[in-house]
């Protein structure tokens, strides 16, 4: 049996991950990989399911539901995890807080609101995760390490919610001991929520580029595109 290039590619990802977690004396399922998915086609998505993928990560709303209804009506009885990793904006959360198990890009308590109220009550409560702008970037989307404290701890008495852990996209750096740096930011403000009581188990952070740095840092999810689907072609509207 020829094995296709996503499947390829996801055994190759997969083998780096392993590599990573024993260099900094981790267990291999302490990394989840999120096989980030979006502007690539339902097909794509199945054969990386078909390879042994099950968790999937999507930035386009209206992208990530269609693509969520193909592969369902083709693999129904199939147990699929879909994350939300995009920008909200709040004339979308209904639809997000249906249609997905987890959103890592919770920057403002309106929002988390918002999916609490209309997540469906007969659903598992949604896993969510507090995006930080930790790099202190004018354009990048998070809050501020100063005030997630208090975002944190509102959120985490919603109902219907989960709060989960942190999520960041650190500004892009080529040194490995500077992405360090920033995960470790990342990694000391969790550490303090937890010490403040409230339950997190979730560091969402690492890319194609510095999953490495990532992973030593103590990642629990890494969302991967390029890597295993290619590069991108075009951005949906």
């Amino acid at each position: 049996m020829i094995m296709s290039t996503i499947a390829y590619n996801l055994q190759a990802v997969d083998a780096s991950i392993d590599a990573a977690v024993k260099a900094c004396g981790r267990a291999r399922d302490e990394v989840l990989l999120l096989a980030v998915s979006k502007t690539f086609p339902a097909d794509a998505v199945l054969e990386a399911i078909a390879a042994g993928q099950t968790a999937f990560g999507e930035n386009y709303l209206q992208e990530a539901l269609d693509k969520i209804a193909a592969v369902s009506a083709v693999l129904p009885q199939r147990q699929i995890a879909w994350h939300f990793i995009g920008p909200i904006q709040s004339n979308k959360t209904r639809p997000i807080a249906a249609s997905f198990d987890w959103v890592h890009t919770v920057e403002r308590l309106k929002i988390a609101e918002r999916l609490s109220e209309q997540r469906p009550a007969d659903s598992a409560p949604l896993n969510i995760c507090i995006q930080v702008n930790i790099s202190g970037e004018a354009s990048k989307s998070g809050v501020s390490p100063a005030d997630l404290p208090e975002l944190a701890r509102r959120v985490a008495l919603l109902p219907r919610l989960r709060l989960r852990g942190l999520m960041a996209i650190p500004e892009p750096e080529p040194d490995a001991a500077r992405q360090r740096a920033a995960f470790a930011r990342l990694r000391a403000l969790y550490q303090a929520l937890r010490a403040d009581g409230i339950a997190l188990d979730t560091l969402s952070m690492g890319m194609s580029a510095d999953m490495n740095a990532a992973i030593a840092e103590g990642a629990t999810i890494v969302r991967i595109g390029t890597a295993i689907f290619g590069a991108r072609t075009y951005q949906p509207q």
